[in-house]
C-alpha cells in the first residue's frame, strides 16, 4: 500500500521532537509488509524580511529531507497568521497541489492526513480533486477548541462528513466528531502507543547519577510544552502546598514554550527557584532517565487528546498523576498504575502526596506500559487504510 502522510505537525531536522509521535506511528506502519510511506509536511511561507525566531525556523527547514525512515516534503502555502484562520485549509491546499498531484502519478493509494483543520480539511479537498481516498485522525486542539470557532466550525464540520474514514486517539475525541457530524460507521478509536526500543527503566540510582539528580530528594517530573492548558502552573502551585508541608522534594519540568517567562515568575514569587527546574527542550531519547530518575510523574493538563507521556512514563516504570480530562482515563485504567484527579491545586496536591508516600509495584507498571507498542497501533492503522484503499488485509504482528 502506497500512503501519503499529510500533516504540519511532524518533526523536522530544525525541530526533532515536534510531534514526534506522527512520525513513529507512520514509521511503523512503513515498516509493515507492502507498505510505503511518503510525507508532505507543508509550512507557512515566511519571506526573509520577516524578523523573529519562528520566522527564520520556518524559513530553515528543507523542502526535503530525510527524517529517519521516511522521505519528507516540506512545501510551502500562503499564511497571514491569527487574520486567515478560516481560509488556512484552502491557503494549504492551494501551496501543496502540484506536489501531491505530482506524487499521485507516480503512485499513492490513501492519503493519511493529521489534525482535522487545516490538515485534514485540505486533505480531504486533495483527495476529491485527484480521486484518492482520504482518512483524517484526530489529534485534540482541532477537536476540543477549534470547534467553538464560529469562522472554523463549518469547515471543520464539513472535513469530518467528507473524510472516507476518520480515527481519533481517544474516545472523547470519537464522540466529538460524530457530534460534529461524523458517521460511526466511518470511524475508529486508536490510541498511540511507546517505543520499547526508546522508553524502558533504567536503574533510578544510575539514572540520577548521569542526570546529577540528588539521590536525597524525592522527585516529581512533568514532561509537556510550556503552554497555558499543559497545567503546569497548576503543579507548580501544587508542589509548593506539597513544600509547605515536607521538605526534600524536588520538581522537573521538561519542556519548552512560550509560557515560560510566566513560570519563572511564578517560581519566584512562591520561593522555589532552589526547588523547581525548567529543563527546557529534552531530546526524546534523554527521557527515559528523567522518567526512571523519577518517583512520579504529573501530567496537569486541562484538556488532551491521548498524552503519549502518560504511556512513557508508565513504560519506565513511573507512576503517573494525571487530571482526568480527554483521553487520559482510557490509559491510566488501574490506580496500580497511576492516579486520576480534578484539574485544580488541592486535588493535584493531594495526589501528589499519596503517590509519593506509596509503594508502587514498578515492574507491573513498566509491563503494563509497555504492552501498547508502536507496533500494535500500526496494525490498527493499517487495517484502517486498507479500508479505504482496497488493499488486502495483514495480520502480522511482531
Amino acid at each position: 500500500m502506497r500512503i501519503l502522510t499529510f500533516t504540519s505537525l511532524f518533526p523536522d531536522s530544525t525541530r526533532p521532537n515536534f510531534c514526534i509521535f506522527v512520525y513513529q506511528r507512520m514509521a511503523h506502519v512503513a515498516r509493515r509488509p507492502g507498505n510505503a510511506v511518503t510525507v508532505v509536511a507543508p509550512v507557512p511561507y515566511v519571506p526573509f524580511w520577516i524578523p523573529g525566531t519562528k520566522a527564520r525556523q520556518y524559513r530553515s527547514i528543507p523542502k526535503r529531507e530525510q527524517f529517519g525512515d521516511l522521505l519528507v516534503y516540506h512545501p510551502r502555502y500562503p499564511f497571514l497568521p491569527k487574520i486567515a484562520m478560516p481560509l488556512h485549509g484552502f491557503c494549504m491546499f492551494l501551496g501543496v497541489y502540484a506536489l501531491v498531484r505530482r506524487l499521485a502519478k507516480e503512485g499513492i493509494d490513501c492519503i493519511d492526513a493529521h489534525f482535522v483543520y487545516p490538515d485534514g480539511f485540505a486533505a480531504v479537498l486533495l483527495g476529491k480533486r485527484l480521486d484518492l481516498p482520504v482518512v483524517v485522525s484526530a489529534r485534540g486542539t482541532d477537536i476540543d477548541v477549534y470547534p467553538k470557532m464560529a469562522a472554523v466550525r463549518p469547515l471543520l464540520k464539513w472535513a469530518v462528513r467528507h473524510a472516507d474514514r476518520l480515527i481519533g486517539v481517544s474516545r472523547s475525541l470519537s464522540e466529538t466528531m460524530i457530534e460534529l457530524g461524523a458517521s460511526a460507521s466511518r470511524l475508529r478509536t486508536i490510541g498511540n502507543g511507546v517505543d520499547r526500543n526508546r522508553f524502558y527503566p533504567v536503574d533510578c540510582q544510575a539514572a540520577r547519577q548521569q542526570l546529577d539528580v540528588p539521590d536525597n530528594q524525592r522527585v516529581i517530573l512533568a514532561v509537556g510544552a510550556l503552554a497555558p492548558h499543559k497545567g503546569h502552573q497548576l503543579l507548580i502551585s501544587a508542589f509548593g502546598e506539597l513544600k509547605r508541608r515536607s521538605e526534600g522534594m524536588r520538581l522537573y519540568i521538561a519542556g519548552e514554550g512560550s509560557f515560560r517567562a510566566a513560570l519563572e515568575q511564578q517560581i519566584r514569587e512562591l520561593g522555589l527557584q532552589n526547588d523547581v527546574v525548567l529543563l527546557g527542550s529534552v531530546a526524546n531519547g534523554q527521557l527515559r532517565y528523567w522518567y526512571s530518575a523519577a518517583d512520579v510523574s504529573c501530567l496537569a493538563s486541562s484538556r488532551e487528546g491521548w498524552a503519549n507521556v502518560l504511556l512513557e512514563s508508565m513504560a519506565c516504570g513511573t507512576p503517573v498523576v494525571a487530571t482526568s480530562v480527554g483521553g487520559n482515563a482510557e490509559v491510566i485504567v488501574s490506580q496500580e498504575v497511576g492516579l486520576l484527579v480534578e484539574n485544580n491545586v488541592p486535588a493535584i496536591a493531594e495526589a501528589l502526596r499519596s503517590a509519593l508516600q506509596r509503594h508502587w509495584d514498578r515492574e507491573r507498571i513498566a509491563a503494563f506500559g509497555r504492552q501498547r507498542s508502536w507496533d500494535v497501533v500500526a496494525e490498527e492503522v493499517d487495517q484502517c487504510l486498507a479500508e479505504v484503499a482496497g488493499a488486502p488485509r495483514l495480520e502480522v504482528r511482531s
